[in-house]
């Protein structure tokens, strides 16, 4: 059948290797289809769920047909949001075998010489928010002239966010000759009217249509924590479940090296696979995690999109991921092979929202689980060695040493022996107390108002641009706005008591994107 392996798909002999080190075997449908198309030279509008290797598939294309012998940019990816411009260019990094390009991620909130001095070296592919990306073309050190490629990844994103403009500033900056790819996973208008304006007359659009569900095989839980205590609460649960591997997912790379610090220190067997580390050790890690050498394996989205595990009892997310479809993908590393899995979530009260999307999205149940008592885990401990103890039969040696004790000696010494072997494996700080604090969205009628507002999705409104313009039109910082909830014609939020006055009163006669806004207090109450 067409283009059923990466090797059908005109790729390099560079990139296929690196996709080989990675694991991949077959390609995704949108990889399959857009491939080719990329590499053809077509502009291309790509539209698929998050999650289904978009990134991966014009990452792959525009290395294998990009000549990088000079140092000038050549490729420019748009991205919305800080932690997706690490994303991306960590998916560059992982594709780069031979040192054979330099990629600079740009945004906003970090060092802006730092990105100048590397701007200035030559770098061959940026990824960055439109924010800074215009700030750099302004300054006249981002240039574009040589440029072949343009990217704009989770389009639709953007634009909610009301970026159209900043977009379009930078597209009228590009040379007319580039290529033009624009994914997406929706498709609005607005994309319609970009792709007209700025896209070949002969671009290719290609709509992937893929329902999602979480593996039948797989159990699904979340623990409620808070952010400083989230490490101590996994702790309890893992010396409660004692898994012979599992894979722990965290956020950033930062967070991999903070969690494996703090599990290190705890004398449980972990190591850390992310960005930063060399891909030989990587490599070399995941060998020693498929060997059994250590337990738990810490990742992030991106390094361990090439692991490839039969036999993983426990797929925990530390931290959850961006969107529904990063959750379906992370989770299926267990229950695999016809096997039962687990999947374990740690969460705040606020994040439990997410979860509840996922059930919607996932068809799946999540339920809540109570974090184990001192005296669970301590049982969980003392069961497992005994079970251990009873499945040995090369123990005669031994016997020499005991022999002799009474009842009342051998009961003491074992005791004491499993009291310090159960306290050798036991991570877990019970001295520690795990407060959760009560969620926002339950303060209504207490510290917080309801609000409805006038505007909604017809507008073009999501929760981010609703939170920039309130603070714009108001002066309200943005922690005064809660639970939002944006409908198809109006909007709810919760606005803290100590302002909400303040902020009917500011918000009065203002306008979003010509039309009136109008807020009122609301007798809703939260869903």
């Amino acid at each position: 059948m067409k283009n059923e392996n990466f090797k059908d798909l005109g790729l390099s002999s560079k990139v296929l290797k690196s996709i080989e080190t990675l694991g991949f075997v077959e390609p995704s449908k949108i990889q399959k289809e857009i491939i080719p198309l990329i590499i053809e030279g077509y502009d291309v509008i790509g539209k698929a769920q998050t999650g289904t290797g978009k990134t991966l598939a014009y990452a792959a294309s525009v290395l294998s047909k990009t000549d990088f012998k000079t140092s000038t940019v050549k490729v420019l990816i748009l991205v919305p949001t800080r932690e997706l411009a690490l994303q991306v260019s960590e998916e560059f990094e992982t594709l780069n075998k031979s040192s054979y390009f330099d990629v600079l991620a740009v945004y906003g909130g970090s060092s802006i010489e730092l990105q100048l001095r590397a701007l200035k070296r030559g770098v061959d592919i940026v990824v960055g928010t439109p924010g800074r990306v215009m700030d750099l073309i302004d300054r006249r050190a981002l240039k574009l002239d040589n440029l072949e490629t343009f990217v704009l990844d989770e389009a639709d994103e953007m634009l909610n966010m009301g970026f159209q403009e900043d977009i379009e500033y930078i597209f009228k900056k590009t040379n007319e000759n580039k290529q033009v790819l624009l994914l997406s996973a929706t498709m609005p208008k607005a994309i319609s009217k970009l792709a007209s304006n700025y896209m070949k007359e002969d671009y290719q659009n290609i709509s992937i249509e893929e329902v999602s569900k979480t593996s039948t095989n797989v159990k699904q839980f979340y623990y409620l924590v808070n952010d400083k205590m989230r490490a101590e609460a996994m702790c309890r649960v893992l010396d409660s479940k004692s898994p012979k591997s599992a894979i722990v997912f965290c956020q950033t790379k930062r967070d991999c090296d903070r969690l494996l610090n703090e599990l290190s220190a705890r004398n449980y067997s972990a190591e850390a696979m992310h960005g930063d580390i060399a891909q030989n050790m990587r490599i070399e890690a995941l060998n020693r995690f498929k060997a059994g050498s250590f337990t738990y394996l810490i990742a992030t989205d991106v390094a361990a999109r090439g692991i490839h595990v039969d036999h993983i009892d426990l797929v925990i997310n530390y931290n959850l991921p961006q969107d529904v479809e990063s959750y379906i993908h992370r989770i299926g590393r267990t229950g695999r092979a016809g096997s039962e899995g687990e999947a374990l979530n740690f969460v705040t009260p606020r994040e439990v929202r997410f979860l509840k999307d996922v059930e919607r999205i996932a068809k799946c149940t999540i339920v809540q689980k109570e974090l184990p008592s001192m005296e669970e885990v301590y049982q969980a401990k003392f069961q497992k060695l005994i079970t251990e103890a009873e499945t040995l039969t090369d123990y005669e040696d031994c016997m020499t040493y005991v022999r002799d004790m009474n009842k009342e000696q051998l009961m003491h010494f074992a005791a004491s022996l499993l009291k310090v072997t159960v306290d050798k494996e036991v991570g877990s700080d019970f001295n520690k107390q795990i407060k959760i604090r009560e969620d926002r969205r339950d303060m209504v009628g207490k510290n917080a108002t309801r609000v409805f507002l006038t505007i909604g999705k017809m507008d073009g409104l999501k929760k981010g641009s609703l939170l920039d313009f309130l603070k714009e039109q108001t002066q309200i910082r943005k922690e005064n706005f809660q639970n939002i909830e944006v409908l198809e014609k109006f909007t709810f939020v919760d606005v803290d008591n100590k302002v909400v006055e303040s902020f009917l009163k500011k918000i009065k006669n203002k306008k979003y994107k010509n039309r009136a806004v109008r807020a009122e207090k609301s007798n809703k109450g939260k869903k």
